[in-house]
């Protein structure tokens, strides 16, 4: 069955339009808790939580009315990052995990991340099966078994605890100054505190939500303010989160930033010298950068590609039994500590090795010089397929050729918004802007 409403990671799109309506989100709902729902058993649960977008509220209340229409329990979080869901589905031994977020895009687009019990995100099959039973009609439970809803009021405190942990007990923070940028998202409060209760010098930024500002020139996909505020304040470090916290972009005591590339090559390394660093491998996706190939080759380390996303990031971890990998935009994946990618947690990794090597942040995430790279995202008109034009493909050979045994062309339709992404890297930057704009100009044409 093909998949109409499930995209690259859950559900997303406008608020308030197809297929983000209260409508949907009760139907989808219900749909899901038939589908995990285990009959003849009671005690079914799901965990929801959410970031600040002013839609979570009516989403929140609509998968809660779907879910309990179906006999499910419903545990509400409030705002929470989504590894803190992924986390507490695991811990509450609950059949569903549910995040409400669009992740790192502005206010007005919102989405719905599920989660398995096992705390990792949904294979295909599931969501196939969902999108099946939405298609029908969706049947009830019966009226003494309808679910009940709960408010959960420790989440985000059981989630600082854990996140804790995952560094040793005998690493302090303390002497360390962090700017904690949370996009005005799902960290708001999580981060700061659990930067804080390790004894870090703590000065936060973005964590004032309104419901509209969440990802408003702040955050990883913003990172300027953060990179100010570190100048401003002489701090050691720039932790930068997206809108529900499951990636991190980093910034060294100068104002520089450092992207996902940077943070898994230092994690690798280390990891490989302490001989932890699971089958000699890192996973990664087609966009990160040719530099970071070459210096893991150079220490005997496999890099492993996957397409864009970190949920295949995640599924080629467990099937080749590794426990290291991520993107360039900053979802760093740590399996022994979690089931998707984690800004936090990778912060706190990133803290501990600072604090245990004594180097300061701009030696720790210049592991490598990284390939020129450039990137540009194409917006496309409704049911434009500029892909398919046979100008656009004799555009794309000739600039391949031009790039050949110079560098490396990814051209691919995004599977979360409007757009064809172009993205080249080259030694020779002229030639680098020439193969972009080229290709560029040939999709907006077709487009």
């Amino acid at each position: 069955m093909t998949r109409k409403i499930f995209g690259t990671d859950g559900i997303r799109g406008t608020a308030n339009t197809y297929p983000m309506t209260a409508d949907m989100a009760l139907r989808v709902g219900a749909a899901a808790g038939r589908h995990f729902r285990r009959d003849g058993l009671n005690g079914h649960r799901v965990v929801i939580g959410k970031d600040t977008r002013r839609s979570g509220y009516m989403l929140e209340n609509a998968l809660t009315a779907g879910l309990t229409s179906t006999g499910m329990n419903v545990l509400l979080l409030g705002p929470v990052p989504t590894p803190a869901v992924a986390f507490l589905t695991r811990s509450m031994r609950a059949d569903l995990g549910i995040m409400i977020s669009a992740s790192h895009n502005p206010h007005h687009d919102n989405g719905i991340k599920f989660f398995g019990p096992d705390g990792f995100k949904l294979s295909d099959a599931d969501e196939a099966e969902i999108e099946r039973i939405l298609a029908g009609d969706i049947q009830p439970a019966k009226p003494m078994n309808i679910g009940r809803a709960k408010r959960i009021d420790d989440g985000k405190g059981r989630y600082v605890e854990y996140a804790k942990t995952t560094i040793a007990r005998s690493t302090r923070l303390a002497g360390i100054k962090v700017v904690v940028d949370c996009a005005n998202g799902a960290a708001y409060k999580a981060a700061p505190e659990a930067l804080w209760e390790l004894g870090a010098e703590v000065i936060p930024i973005g964590v004032e939500p309104d419901g509209y500002n969440i990802n408003l020139s702040c955050g990883s996909t913003s990172p300027q303010a953060a990179a100010d505020a570190v100048r401003r304040h002489g701090a050691d470090l720039g932790i930068c989160l997206d809108g529900d916290a499951d990636r991190i972009v980093l910034i060294d005591e100068m104002g520089r930033v450092a992207d996902g590339d940077q943070i898994m090559a230092l994690f690798a390394r280390l990891w490989s010298e302490a001989g932890t660093l699971a089958g000699g491998t890192l996973v990664a996706t087609v966009m990160s950068n040719l530099g970071l190939e070459r210096y893991l080759g150079g220490m005997d380390i496999t890099l492993e590609r996957t397409k864009v996303g970190d949920r295949h990031v995640v599924e080629r971890m467990r099937a080749g039994g590794f426990n290291l990998g991520g993107e360039q935009s900053g979802h760093i994946v740590m399996s022994d500590h979690a089931t998707t990618g984690d800004g936090l947690v990778a912060g706190l990794q990133f803290l501990a090795a600072m604090a245990n090597s004594g180097q300061p942040a701009s030696t720790l995430l210049r592991s490598f010089d990284p390939v020129p790279q450039l990137l540009e995202n194409v917006k496309l008109t409704a049911g434009a397929s500029p892909l398919t034009d046979s100008d656009v493909k004799s555009v794309i050979e000739a600039q391949e050729q031009r790039l050949a045994g110079k560098g490396r062309l990814l051209i691919r339709a995004s599977g979360t918004e409007p757009l064809i992404r172009v993205m080249a890297e080259c030694e020779d930057e002229d030639i680098l802007r020439d193969v972009v704009a080229n290709i560029a100009e040939a999709v907006r044409r077709a487009g």
